[in-house]
């Protein structure tokens, strides 16, 4: 595992509310997060659910899910267990979300503030180590992490080759954390978002 150093870096990060209208289903919810993948250019879905974690990828305009290829371990994109979905990329991040009532909610944390006034304007990333020793090819481009005696998994959107260790984990989650001052001249992280999914291949 490569040492992460903290590089705080410049950005003009912005945030935004989007539109929920329609999102009531199990389907109209997995087409509105492949319509907001095109839109946002946004690759990888982590969503976290009552019955579990669903790993997902938009790809040719659709969202391809991990119970899809590996019902053993992940459960369905259901809209009625649903707590919450990132769609994330480089750029930016969805976050989808029910509120007490299950209604739903969105909103779009982008690296682009446009022409509007940034929100945040440094940042550092954070790489975070992810369960998975074990692999196992599966269809449509995922592989099925395992790890620990048990053989806990999940499913991620991910070709993954290759043998490891508790030691050489091979995946990494990038979150990026925005950073603010406040009241008292105090940098304080303000908020956070997901960047990346990736393989590192241990040296």
């Amino acid at each position: 595992m490569s040492d992460w150093k903290r590089e705080i870096k410049k950005c003009e990060a912005s945030i935004e509310n989007v539109c929920t209208k329609g999102v009531d289903s199990d389907v109209a919810m997995a087409k509105w997060l492949a319509e907001q993948g095109n839109r946002c250019n946004l690759t990888f879905l982590l969503a976290h659910a009552d019955d579990g974690v669903i790993w997902g990828r938009v790809e040719n305009g659709r969202l391809v899910t991990s119970d899809s290829v590996a019902s053993q371990v992940s459960p369905p994109l259901r809209y009625v267990t649903l707590q919450q979905a990132r769609l994330f990329g480089p750029q930016a991040e969805l976050l989808l979300w029910r509120d007490g009532d299950g209604k739903p909610h969105a909103r779009l944390t982008s690296d682009d503030a446009g022409n509007e006034s940034p929100k945040w304007t440094q940042a550092f990333d954070e790489d975070q180590l992810l369960w998975g020793t074990d692999v196992e090819p599966l269809d449509s481009g995922f592989s099925l992490m395992r790890d620990g005696a048990q053989g806990l998994g999940h499913a991620v959107p991910l070709s993954v080759t290759g043998a490891y260790t508790e030691e050489t984990r091979p995946l990494r989650l990038t979150v990026r954390h925005y950073l603010a001052e406040d009241d008292n001249g105090v940098v304080r992280i303000v908020a956070s978002r997901l960047c990346n999914l990736a393989v590192e291949v241990p040296k």
